[in-house]
């Protein structure tokens, strides 16, 4: 993530670890944005049946609701900072796909497990059309199929 200079995309359903994990990435978010890099959070919507059966089936005590409540709570904080974007999509819900320029973090979510208990697989795109191409292009189809964060929060409040 530090290296990155182009794009930052972390398509997790709730992406709530990057905030416990990572120290100051409001700051550090905020100061790629304002040098020009294009910072993207895709997370599941908290309202949707995909998130409600996957809640069910995970069984934990923190739920996807309140996981993905953390990611959102932090967003708000970065909301008028340009190049900083966020979109609710259900159809993630299964992989977690971190982008950072030219290189990936893929975590398919395995059955009845929470995403630090699966698999990750670290990606360096090397060709075009390549399984790095192939997984950009479903986040890119995913994002196009999204609604924006704030639209949500804005019909929330009508």
């Amino acid at each position: 993530m530090a290296k990155a200079q182009r794009d930052l995309v972390f398509a997790g359903y709730t992406n709530y670890f990057l905030w416990l994990e990572q120290a100051n990435l409001g700051g550090a978010l905020r100061r790629k944005a304002q040098a020009g890099c294009r910072v993207r959070f895709l997370i599941g919507d908290p309202d949707s049946p995909v998130t409600a059966a996957r809640e069910e089936e995970e069984g934990v005590p923190l739920t996807l609701f309140t996981r993905i409540a953390v990611t959102l709570a932090e967003l708000e904080k970065l909301r008028n900072v340009p190049g900083i974007e966020g979109r609710f999509e259900s159809g993630h819900v299964n992989l977690s796909v971190f982008h950072f320029n030219d290189e990936m973090i893929i975590t398919p979510i395995l059955a009845r497990r929470v995403g630090h208990d699966s698999p990750m697989m670290h990606l360096r795109r090397c060709q075009a059309d390549g399984m790095f191409d192939r997984f950009a292009a479903h986040v890119e189809e995913l994002w196009s199929r999204g609604r924006d964060i704030r639209e949500a929060e804005h019909n929330a409040q009508a």
